[in-house]
């Protein structure tokens, strides 16, 4: 599958989220979504993270985005983050890969000489109309938030 670029049509997708909802591309249609995927709940760089959009939401709203964390953590687990957080934003779970396969999230990565396959924390800005506004890759978690902010705004 050929890279996702800016100016793309994001492509679709359907997951669960902790609150049992069923949510898909097209439930966003009309307004910006900011589609974050993270490695795992509960660890330290995605909880700052999460914690970071948590804090953000309401200036998000002001800019009517919507935010949805997507990691390949189960329902349950997403649910014990959400609340052991606040977090007032859904997250997805791509418990079968097919999410972070389509927005070419899951790569192989590197720990201490070890190869494993996990997901490339990445950030997406779908338009109201569906298309990739902006990728972050490799996200580096300080200020992350802030600057997908800013990114709303100038849509």
């Amino acid at each position: 599958m050929p890279a996702l670029k800016e100016g793309s049509k994001a492509p679709a997708f359907k997951m669960t989220t902790q609150t049992g909802d069923v949510v898909s591309l097209k439930d966003y249609a009309g307004a910006p979504l900011v589609l974050y995927f993270y490695p795992k709940d509960d660890t330290p760089g995605c909880t700052t993270q999460a914690c970071s959009f948590r804090d953000n939401v309401p200036k998000f709203k002001k800019s009517k985005a919507a935010i949805l964390g997507v990691s390949r953590d189960t329902v349950d687990k997403h649910v014990k983050f959400a609340n052991k957080y606040d977090l007032n934003f859904p997250l997805a779970a791509d418990e079968d890969g097919t999410v972070t396969e389509k927005y070419g999230v899951w790569v192989e990565k590197s720990l201490y000489g070890k190869k494993y396959m996990g997901i490339e924390r990445t950030t997406f800005l779908i338009d109201a109309d569906g298309k990739i506004a902006k990728i972050w890759n490799k996200v580096k978690v300080a200020g992350h938030a802030e600057d997908v902010l800013e990114a709303v705004n100038a849509l």
